[in-house]
């Protein structure tokens, strides 16, 4: 079970990576605060070795490598990786390495890692905790764990306005909480009770939040077909009807948040840290 779920998720982000690539510089400003917690909780000296689990695009493992001495980037889908490697290649980085590798069965010795930093990624993993003990497994003692999840749904009406609007249209049953989604881990301490079971300590989590804001109701409908998942692939399936009514109610459910011209929407993650012995 736990491979077929990696494996279809390696299929999901190859196919959408060219989505991402083409919103990548849109996607990169978003959610760098993100990627900047991270690194800041992750204590990292210049002199480090860090991992990057689940790196898609690159980040935040590019910033990493601006500030320490080696930045290895792992996902699990080969098509982000090679993106993840251009954007290297651009900045000019000689010290950043991708590699293709199930964050679940990651090919590095144990205690390798100064730090390991995973933004976004381990609610899509076919088995979360084992991702979690293998990212611990590689890090070096005394060292820092640091993860990143969207928050309560509630708190991002950039994923739900659409995805609410598509589930509806098209009667799509709600996915079960435990499988690989955007909100799997959006509960307050999932996070930290997963570093936990594997002895980590000095665990934290705090909220990170901010705004994303697109030029016109159209903009965000082609970003979410572009590359959100949950909502772009039930709509690859249905007839040219039915996608067109589709964009006509998530034009209008963006209404809600018009302003200044723009279409602006709050988001939330939480970023959680901690040490191991």
């Amino acid at each position: 079970m736990v491979e077929s779920i990696t494996e279809k998720q390696r299929e999901t982000w190859n196919k959408f990576s060219s989505g991402w690539q083409k919103w990548d510089e849109f996607v990169l400003a978003w959610l760098k605060p993100i990627g900047d917690e991270l690194l800041i909780k992750a204590e990292l000296k210049n002199t480090d070795k860090v991992l990057d689990v689940s790196t898609g695009t690159g980040e935040p493992g590019l910033t990493a490598a601006t500030k320490v001495a080696q930045v290895i980037a792992t996902d699990v889908a080969e098509d982000m990786v090679e993106i993840a490697r251009q954007n290297a290649l651009n900045r000019k980085l000689t010290n950043y390495e991708v590699k293709v590798a199930d964050a679940e069965h990651l090919p590095f010795a144990d205690n390798s890692f100064d730090a390991v930093v995973c933004r976004l990624g381990v609610m899509y993993f076919g088995n979360p905790q084992a991702g979690v003990n293998e990212m611990v497994r590689v890090l070096k003692p005394s060292r820092k764990l640091s993860l990143a999840a969207w928050a309560e749904p509630t708190k991002n009406p950039w994923a739900t306005t659409a995805s609410s609007v598509i589930n509806k249209l098209l009667n799509l049953p709600p996915p079960p909480s435990d499988a690989p989604g955007v909100f799997r881990h959006n509960n307050p301490g999932m996070l930290v009770t997963m570093m936990e079971a594997t002895g980590l300590v000095d665990t934290e989590q705090n909220e990170v939040t901010g705004e994303m804001s697109f030029n016109s109701p159209e903009q965000y409908w082609e970003f979410v077909t572009d590359v959100v998942a949950p909502v772009a692939t039930p709509l690859s399936t249905a007839d040219t009807a039915t996608r067109e009514q589709a964009k006509q109610a998530v034009l209008n459910a963006t209404s809600d948040y018009s302003k200044g011209g723009k279409i602006v929407f709050n988001w939330s993650c939480w970023v959680a840290t901690g040490s191991k012995k």
